[in-house]
């Protein structure tokens, strides 16, 4: 069972302060990983690291936007000169799809549009760009893509939304092809509906009638996503690359 571990080895998880970003953050942690803990807001990055911390393990909080590339450098610069190496690059900064603009597609603004895209696939691009250059000379390392489901089905009224994480799919398959000769693994997770502190929305256990509702037929948490997330990121999955795991239960769309 110790492939599945993730002893002392460096994480970088951007999104790291709230939802499935801080759902991973502390999965890594609890399996043994030294966790660096990106994103805009600093409060939030400084809760999570003193969650970590609670859990043995070091943290390093940097405040990054990640669509600014002078950022994103500067956190995998904090990285290395702190910890030496980047193990393992988790790219979970990204625009929740509840907080998309929902609307008809001629409705959506081109400045709109660029928002989306450049938080949930360009930030994506440049973090994976940056660490996957310390990857290089390491030759090893692991990146995990946090897509959606609206990547692969998209949802109506969501074009920006969907074909962001299309992208990131897409993003997926190409770094893993061009990077496996540096033995790089780069697989995405297509979460489903994923209950956070930000759904701000109380989720039914029973029916109308007070029959409970299946478990796999609810929404899930980010702690669901963390124990994939670390799997990805673990010996284990050591021969897997280029792949989208969907994690949804039974609850297809539950938008």
């Amino acid at each position: 069972m110790s492939l599945f571990e993730l002893k002392d080895k460096i994480a970088i998880v951007t999104g790291g302060g709230t939802g499935i970003g801080k759902g991973i953050a502390l999965e890594y942690a609890r399996a043994g990983a030294n966790v660096v803990v990106a994103s805009r807001n600093q409060e939030n990055l400084d809760k999570v690291a003193a969650e970590i911390k609670a859990l043995g393990r070091e943290s390093l909080v940097v405040v990054t936007d990640v669509c600014i590339p002078e950022q994103v450098d500067n956190m995998v610069k904090q990285t290395v000169d702190k910890f030496g190496r980047i193990d393992i690059l988790v790219n979970c900064a990204g625009l929740p799809v509840r907080s998309s603009k929902v609307g008809e597609l001629e409705e959506l603004s081109p400045s709109d549009w660029r928002a989306t895209i450049a938080l949930n696939l360009t930030g994506t691009f440049l973090c994976s760009i940056a660490a996957g250059k310390v990857m290089i000379e390491q030759k090893s390392g692991k990146i995990v893509n946090i897509s959606s489901v609206v990547g692969t089905d998209p949802y109506p009224r969501l074009p920006d939304y969907g074909a962001s994480k299309a992208g990131v799919i897409n993003l997926t398959v190409s770094l893993a092809t061009e990077w496996a000769q540096y033995n790089i693994n780069v697989n995405s997770i297509a979460p489903g509906s994923i209950v956070t502190e930000r759904s701000h929305r109380k989720v039914p256990t029973v029916t109308a009638d007070g029959t409970p509702i299946p478990p796999l037929q609810l929404p899930g948490t980010p702690k669901d996503v963390g124990y994939l997330a670390v799997f990805l990121a673990s010996e284990a999955s050591s021969h897997i690359t280029g792949e989208t795991f969907g994690i949804k239960g039974a609850n297809v769309r539950g938008w």
